[in-house]
């Protein structure tokens, strides 16, 4: 049973890690959040990667019984999972995203900012993406006992708390970079979005195709 267990919590955290990627979330959050001072920035990460879990949990809980109400489909989810990474992919080939400017003095221009910033789009779909949300469903339908659960939820907490740190310590090395750096590696990662964001767009469009078509895989 407890090696059952162990087993089930690696096959989680990887997954769920994989899936997420910490590390292409940081340009866009550093980017984001480049205006902002330090205090700020912790407060952004930490909402964005609490709702993130949060969102995980409750798909987790009530994805499948949601997806079968609404008629709703993991592989339309990752197509417009896809088309928004594409769109965000391009700002940052553009460098648009860290044009973004507000009034510092204004408390509540600034708080609606990052509050908006920290669910869409660094929560959603940056970390709790189409991707993640597939996986928690189809890990939770894996095993029906209490106890292989309450192990997903731990391993949502631990990758949710591996990509708060992965973002608390980017903006530091991003700032080190400068702005020609940040630029750089913006325009870098901004085509990597985007190619995940067409493998999202494929990997969703083509089995509904070939339902359409009625081709088998």
């Amino acid at each position: 049973m407890m090696h059952n267990m162990v087993e089930f919590f690696l096959l989680c955290v990887t997954s769920l890690f994989t899936v997420v990627n910490p590390l292409s979330v940081t340009p866009i959050f550093t980017s984001m959040t480049s205006q902002l001072d330090r205090k700020i920035t912790r407060r952004v990460a930490g909402k964005a990667t609490l709702t993130a879990a949060i969102i995980l949990v409750l798909f987790a809980i009530t994805g499948e019984f949601v997806f079968r109400v609404f008629s709703i489909t993991v592989d339309s989810l990752r197509i417009v999972g896809g088309v928004i990474f594409f769109i965000m992919g391009y700002e940052m080939i553009q460098a648009r995203l860290s044009r973004i400017r507000f009034d510092k003095d204004n408390l509540h221009e600034m708080e609606s900012y990052t509050q908006d910033i920290a669910i869409t789009p660094i929560a959603i779909p940056l970390i709790a993406g189409p991707g993640a949300i597939a996986s928690v469903i189809i890990l939770m339908s894996t095993h029906g006992g209490v106890e292989y659960h309450l192990v997903l939820f731990v391993s949502i907490a631990l990758v949710s708390l591996v990509t708060y740190l992965f973002l608390l310590f980017a903006t530091p090395i991003m700032d080190r970079l400068g702005e020609s750096g940040n630029k750089v590696l913006l325009r870098i990662m901004g085509l990597i979005v985007m190619v995940i964001g067409v493998e999202f767009f494929i990997s969703g469009l083509t089995p509904i195709l070939r339902r359409i078509l009625m081709i088998e895989a």
